[in-house]
This record gives C-alpha cells, sequence and structure tokens, in this order.
C-alpha cells in the first residue's frame, strides 16, 4: 500500500500543481519523517517481530492514511467548483482507509493500538498541517513573493528528498 499512497500523491500533484497540492505533498512528507522518528523513540515491536524489520509503533500506513483523509475532509469544506463532490468522495474514502487500516490488524502487522496511535498522529497533524495553511501561510503565500519562494523551493526539496528516500529504500526492500 506504500506504492499506492505515493502513487496517489503522485497523480494529484500532477493533477493540481498549484500551492495547495505542493503544501499537501510537504505535509505528507512531513508526516512520513514524524512517524520514522516516533518509531525509533517509541520502539515498539509488532505482533511478529518477523513481519518487518523496523518497530510497529505507531503504525506508517495508519499515520499516511488518516493524513490524507483529514487533510482532504477539511478541504472539501472549502467551497469551489472542484469540491461540490467532495464529501461524497471523503466519506468514500473515509471507508476505504479505514478498511486499509484494519487490514494491517488483520496480517498481524501491527496491533489495533499502533494502528490507532497513527491514527491520531496522523489525523492531528493533517489538521495542524491545514490550519497553517489555511491561517498563516496561504495568505502570506499570496502576498510575498518571498513567501511563495521559500514554500515552493521548500516543498520541492522536501518531495524531491523524499523520492530519493523511496528509490535507496523501498527499492532495495522490494
Amino acid at each position: 500500500s506504500k506504492w499506492l499512497v505515493s502513487a496517489a500523491f503522485g497523480a494529484f500533484f500532477l493533477w493540481r500543481h498549484d500551492a495547495d497540492a505542493l503544501w499537501v505533498a510537504t505535509g505528507a512528507v512531513i508526516n512520513s519523517v514524524l512517524s520514522v522518528v516516533l518509531k525509533r523513540i517509541l520502539n515498539q515491536e509488532r505482533p511478529f517481530p518477523t513481519a518487518r524489520g523496523d518497530p510497529g509503533m505507531p503504525s506508517s500506513h495508519a499515520q499516511s492514511i488518516f493524513y490524507i483523509v483529514t487533510f482532504g475532509v477539511l478541504a472539501s469544506k472549502v467551497p469551489s467548483s472542484t469540491t461540490q463532490s467532495a464529501p461524497f468522495l471523503a466519506c468514500w474514502l473515509v471507508r476505504f482507509l479505514d478498511w486499509q487500516s484494519w487490514l494491517r490488524v488483520s496480517q498481524k502487522l501491527h496491533t489495533v493500538n499502533q494502528v490507532v496511535v497513527g491514527a491520531v498522529v496522523g489525523t492531528g497533524f493533517s489538521a495542524l498541517w491545514y490550519w497553517l495553511w489555511s491561517e498563516f501561510v496561504f495568505q502570506a503565500f499570496i502576498s510575498s513573493v518571498w513567501v511563495r519562494l521559500v514554500v515552493v523551493l521548500g516543498a520541492l526539496t522536501f518531495c524531491v528528498s523524499f523520492i530519493v528516500y523511496v528509490i535507496n529504500y523501498w527499492l532495495i526492500d522490494d
């Protein structure tokens, strides 16, 4: 599912290719880094330690899934021509991604607690990231060329770094 999530973000970014998409993608990368840091700090084993080499707390999949869902739900509350069907899609997405999280437990890759903590962290970070954009960064982005430059270059740096990470680690693992 890491490939599915990565492909979804790539498609979203290519479809939208605007400041909002850059902000969402940057948040997704930071959320992934947060997950890795929390795994190292909490260092809780998976239900079956041989399933994966990294710790299980929090579930990175649940954290990423709930980051996406929360941002999508919050963004769907903003009226625009592109979000008319967003509430329906958000409900469908919540259900589908909830099922994806449940699969992590049923396949014994995570405990329920690991998935719940991942969901809570992903939801909380997403709400914070959305709030920062909507309350502070967006207005500054519109009004200042320097803020646009920092946001765009920062987003590109984070996203390119993530792509390099994917190539170096995910392709080797698979």
